[in-house]
């Protein structure tokens, strides 16, 4: 019989590594709970450099991820191993977050199994099934399934409500505030960054999204470029995600330009520093919407549609798309005009305040305790 309840957590990508450090960090110090870090291998080399960070150890690694792998048989690959796993070590309630594939294998498993299910940053919804792809699809049905959701603000609650669910439903913040107020306390510079006068405008750029592979990519390529031609003091960080589809486009457009920086993914301390450098960021990036706001940094948000429409309303981000002549237009206002970068820039976060580890862990605590 054990002592301590266990808690498994399943991760495979970057994202919700950083997203669930935090969590891991505070039910590890509980000396009411055991638990056990389960990596897909998603993202392998990323994710266990997050954790490095963190000082966070895991205890499987199913490194399920093949070159070209379409999300079929990353699935059904993920499910058979969870499925191994799960009933080696049958936990108390397993934990996931967000909207991957990993996510989504690990809830369905568990629910296939009759585990109980913790779904942190539950609730969020573009309404557009194919935006982002596959991730809103895999939310939607995750929420369907999941025993504890956690909404990171009261608008991802509401959406939890218009599908329906209602018990056990509760808002805690974003766990993204916690990992980047304990990592923003370092102050660490890049290298590639301390020769840069304060002349200079950087902007951070990244993108990966599946939404934007091939001609959208292509198209924001090309704004860039023509931001370089328009003001003459920017400058472009951009790292570059692992995925041939995404680098070798962002290579073939800009590459040998003085004011382009082309970099490997950043670690997530140089890329919290490179974003406090940043005067403004361009990003598809879920993650980063989150944590510009905490940062005062105005966000050009590289999509059609964001499922965090609280940047939005807060006026800390706007949507640009892909369209060349709005990306443009945007850049150059938050470049040239200062009383319109400073209305963008107002440090007021939406997404928490840093104690939603902690909050998560309470109620996950009472949960399990009134359930057994």
């Amino acid at each position: 019989m054990r002592n301590k309840y266990l808690v498994t957590l399943v991760i495979g990508t970057r994202p919700e590594a950083i997203k669930l450090a935090p969590v891991i960090k505070v039910f590890c110090n509980s000396n009411k709970f055991e638990i056990r870090v389960i990596l897909t291998g998603q993202h392998q080399d990323m994710v266990l450099e997050i954790f490095k960070l963190f000082n966070i150890k895991t205890n499987k690694n199913l490194n399920i991820m093949n070159h070209s792998q379409n999300l079929n048989i990353l699935f059904s690959d993920m499910m058979h191993k969870l499925n191994q796993e799960l009933c080696t070590y049958r936990p108390n309630l397993l934990v996931i977050q967000g909207d991957t594939s990993s996510a989504f294998a690990g809830a369905l498993t568990a629910f296939n199994l009759k585990i109980p299910i913790a779904h942190v940053e539950a609730g969020l919804r573009t309404n557009d099934l194919y935006q982002p792809f596959p991730e809103e699809a895999n939310r939607r049905i995750i929420s369907q399934i999941s025993t504890l959701h956690f909404a990171p603000t009261i608008k991802a609650a509401e959406n939890l409500k218009k599908n329906y669910i209602t018990e056990n439903v509760f808002i805690t913040g974003n766990t993204v505030i916690d990992a980047l107020i304990q990592e923003s306390k370092k102050n660490k510079c890049p290298d590639f960054l301390k020769s840069k006068t304060n002349q200079d405008q950087l902007i951070l750029v990244t993108v990966h999204r599946r939404e934007n592979w091939g001609n959208n990519l292509k198209d924001i390529c090309k704004s860039i470029l023509k931001l370089l031609k328009m003001n003459k003091n920017a400058y472009f960080v951009i790292p570059m995600h692992k995925n041939k589809i995404v680098r070798n486009i962002i290579l073939e457009l800009l590459s040998n330009n003085k004011r382009i920086i082309l970099k490997e993914p950043l670690k997530y301390d140089e890329l919290i520093a490179t974003m406090k450098k940043s005067h403004f960021i361009m990003t598809d990036s879920g993650g980063i919407q989150e944590e510009a706001p905490s940062l005062g940094k105005p966000v050009l948000v590289l999509r059609n549609k964001t499922e965090r429409e609280e940047a939005i309303n807060c006026g800390s981000a706007k949507l640009v798309g892909t369209n060349q002549t709005k990306i443009c237009e945007e850049s150059i206002k938050l470049l040239e005009d200062n009383n319109y970068y400073k209305k963008m820039s107002i440090k007021t976060n939406p997404f928490g305040n840093g104690k939603a580890s902690a909050l998560i862990l309470s109620i996950c605590e009472a949960y399990i305790e009134e359930d057994l």
